[in-house]
Order: C-alpha cells, then structure tokens, then sequence
C-alpha cells in the first residue's frame, strides 16, 4: 500500500515538476507518510533516484520543441552539478535550518514580482549574448544548484525565475532550461546519497516510472498552452510553496 501511494505521489509530482518544478513539495511530504521510520537522507535520497529521470525526459521533450542554447546551458548545467554536489556535502556538517526560515518570504517576494510584473516572462527577449549570458547562466547555476544540494525546496521554480527575471527568457523556454540544469543537480545529490547508501532502489525504480509518466504529460501541457500557461502554473506552485514552508517553519510542531 505505501509503495502504491508514493507511486501516485510520483506521477503527480513528476507533472508538476516537468511544467514549472516543485516536484518536491508533493513527492517529500509523501515519502515521509508513508515511511516515517526510515532514515530522513534515505527518503530524500529514493526522491531523487526518482526524480531525476523525470527530469531528464521533459529536458529531451523540450529540446525537441524549445531552441536550448546549448552553449550556454551545459556550462551552467556542470556548475550547477558541482555546486549541488558542494552544497549536499556541507548540509552533512552544517545545519541549513537558518534556511527554513527565511525561505517562505523569499518565495512570497518572487510572487509578489511576478504578479506585481504582469509581463513578466510572457515574450522571449533573452538580454544578454556571448560570454555574459555564459557567466550569468553559470552563476545561476551556481547559485541555486548549492541551495537544491544544501536544502532545495523550490529550487526548480528559483531556477525558472532567475532565468525569466535576469537573463529575459519567457516561461516556457526558461522552463525548458530549468530541467537540464536541475537533472544536473538532481544528479549530484544522487550520487552522493547512493554513495553513502542511502537509495532505496528498488522503491526509486518503481517511482521513476510513475515519475516520467507524470513529467511525459506534464511537458505536452506546457508545450502546447505556452509560456501563459507555465507562468499561471508557476504562481500557482509558488503560492503553495508559501504555504508549505512557511506551515514547516513557523507552525510545525517540534
């Protein structure tokens, strides 16, 4: 029966994830209901062995459709798979609970921008070219692939915004580009979890197929409804997000 809930959770989750990311706030929750003895790194380490090839399928499915810019992706997408892997490692050692706390105003100030800007990510108008748009792609990269190593709630749906509100993308294409930066980190925190023997693999397997169902439909969604669509869905997460994060750090009992 757990096997079967959490599956359920993976598909939906891998929906949402492939649209705009936040994956996370359905699949997490879910893992820890349904094994609320298991070790905390073993379910976030089963949620990424999931994850990741739903993940990496919507990454394909867009590049199918999307123009990637591949030159200044891959560079991102290595930065981001070493920051993660870096930021997985300090949460080892260090405490991110600084984080949980200050997490649910940053994610209502990323609202607040996106509903205050209505044009927000509705055209495609990328500013930079060349080697700036190299450097401020990898320093996104960098930037949020530390948070998903060290905490990562939300890190699919920062990753959308910075690539909207810095670099000019418009929702779908900046969508399209979140998934390969975060199969990238979803990846390095993967390997460190097998690493230290904390994936369950055969629950992972079962989860991924789920997963890459949910991010199959997911992808054909955005695709079709447009960069209109993804930001209605974006909001949408990020509202809810608000609500999770804010109930973990304030509300929850000790």
């Amino acid at each position: 029966m757990e096997l079967l809930f959490v599956s359920c959770a993976s598909l939906l989750a891998g929906f949402i994830d492939a649209i705009v990311g936040g994956g996370g706030l359905i699949l997490v929750p879910a893992l820890f209901a349904a094994y609320p003895n298991a070790h905390p790194a073993t379910l976030f380490g089963t949620n990424k062995s999931a994850s990741i090839w739903g993940t990496a399928l919507a990454t394909h499915q867009y590049s199918q459709r999307v123009a990637m810019r591949w030159h200044v992706l891959l560079p991102a997408a290595a930065i981001g798979f070493f920051a993660s892997f870096a930021g997985a490692w300090l949460v080892t050692i260090v405490s991110p609970e600084f984080l949980r706390k200050v997490l649910p105003f940053v994610l209502a100030a990323v609202l607040a921008y996106t509903l205050v800007k209505k044009e927000l990510g509705r055209e495609h108008t990328p500013r930079f070219s060349g080697r700036i748009e190299v450097v401020l792609a990898g320093a996104i990269g960098a930037l949020i692939g530390f948070y998903d190593g060290f905490f990562g709630p939300g890190a699919g749906s920062f990753f959308v915004f910075l690539f909207v509100r810095v670099l000019g993308y418009d929702f779908l294409n900046a969508s399209a580009c979140a998934k390969l930066l975060n199969t990238a980190t979803n990846f390095a925190a993967m390997v460190l979890f097998a690493a230290k023997g904390h994936i369950w693999w055969q629950v992972g397997l079962t989860m991924a197929v789920c997963n890459v169902v949910g991010s199959y439909a997911g992808t054909h969604l955005a695709l079709k409804h447009g960069a209109g669509f993804v930001r209605i869905v974006f909001m949408v997460v990020v509202s809810a997000l608000i609500l999770k994060t804010g109930y973990d750090a304030f509300l929850r009992p000790v």
